[in-house]
């Protein structure tokens, strides 16, 4: 196959030349893909259905666009023949379509994309972007009809034509086996958001590092709590009690009244104090008498 020239130095180029020579040097039976003579940038494919399905009697073409950094971002895919299961000529939202970047990996190739495509055959549209939804009955019809419809771009060959042409290269019992990566079997948005928050869910639990419990039995629950002090005999028999302290200004206490200032003996205090005045005043006589 003859193809324009290209800067074969571009890792893009190289890896795009690479993809094409292998799927055509290792050919499977239930598939063909290509890029087009002008634009190494678009492919086209052929796709038998996925077995004990409604499509599977059927073989689907369509369009493959790679972007410019190819492989560092999804290529883009569309069918071209009716299939009842996903609209013509739009693009399809898929998680190896360039809708979702994010699930993309650059290892992965067209070979491996087209397997997944099949892969999500199987499944329901559930409104997504590119997916209908159609009685199985329409399914079979249109499985049958996929059969000879053709493509101009591709020299007017049927789709049926291609895949004999691609099972006489293989030769008989030379099928591929088809592994799809665990990553690509999520094709729609809410299979990829599910699978995900089983993943980080997963992933929350390693990290977490639980504490154990404490022991609600009596025993543990004395030995986490301190003991209390212990008590002498008076302290038990009277136990101390709080008196709560009112946080005001002090104020000294009252002058004794008369009738308070007694001594401990029973004696007033006034007399005390007459009796140092009489002594005192006998000790000015006395003094004076000295002197004169």
């Amino acid at each position: 196959m003859a193809l324009p020239t290209f800067n074969t130095k571009s890792p893009t180029i190289k890896r795009i030349l690479k993809e094409a020579t292998e799927l055509s040097s290792h050919p499977d039976p239930t598939l063909h893909a290509a890029p087009l003579e002008s634009n190494l940038f678009e492919w086209h494919f052929t796709l038998q259905g996925p077995p004990s399905t409604p499509y599977s009697e059927g073989a689907y073409h369509g369009r493959i666009i790679l972007p410019p950094t190819y492989p560092l971002r999804p290529p883009s895919f569309r069918f071209l023949t009716p299939s009842g299961r996903f609209e013509v000529n739009r693009e399809i939202c898929l998680s190896i379509s360039g809708h979702h970047e994010e699930t993309w990996q650059p290892a992965w190739g067209i070979r491996t994309a087209l397997w997944a495509l099949r892969a999500f055959m199987e499944g329901d549209a559930k409104g997504q972007v590119g997916g209908m939804e159609m009685p199985e009955k329409e399914r079979r019809r249109l499985a049958g009809e996929s059969k000879t419809w053709k493509c101009q771009g591709c020299g007017g060959r049927s789709n049926e034509d291609i895949l004999k042409e691609e099972g006489a290269e293989a030769g008989e019992g030379s099928a591929n086996e088809h592994v799809v990566p665990e990553e690509l079997k999520f094709g729609f948005r809410d299979q990829m958001a599910a699978a995900e928050g089983k993943d980080m869910a997963k992933d929350k639990g390693m990290r977490v590092v639980t504490t154990p419990a404490p022991d609600p039995s009596p025993a543990s629950a004395s030995a986490a709590s301190p003991s209390p002090p212990t008590l002498s005999p008076p302290e038990a028999i009277h136990p101390t009690r709080t008196v709560p302290v009112a946080l005001t200004s002090h104020v000294p206490p009252p002058l004794p009244t008369a009738t308070q200032q007694t001594q401990s003996d029973g004696v007033p205090a006034w007399v005390d104090k007459a009796i140092t005045g009489l002594v005192a005043a006998l000790a000015v006589m006395i003094i004076k008498k000295i002197l004169l």
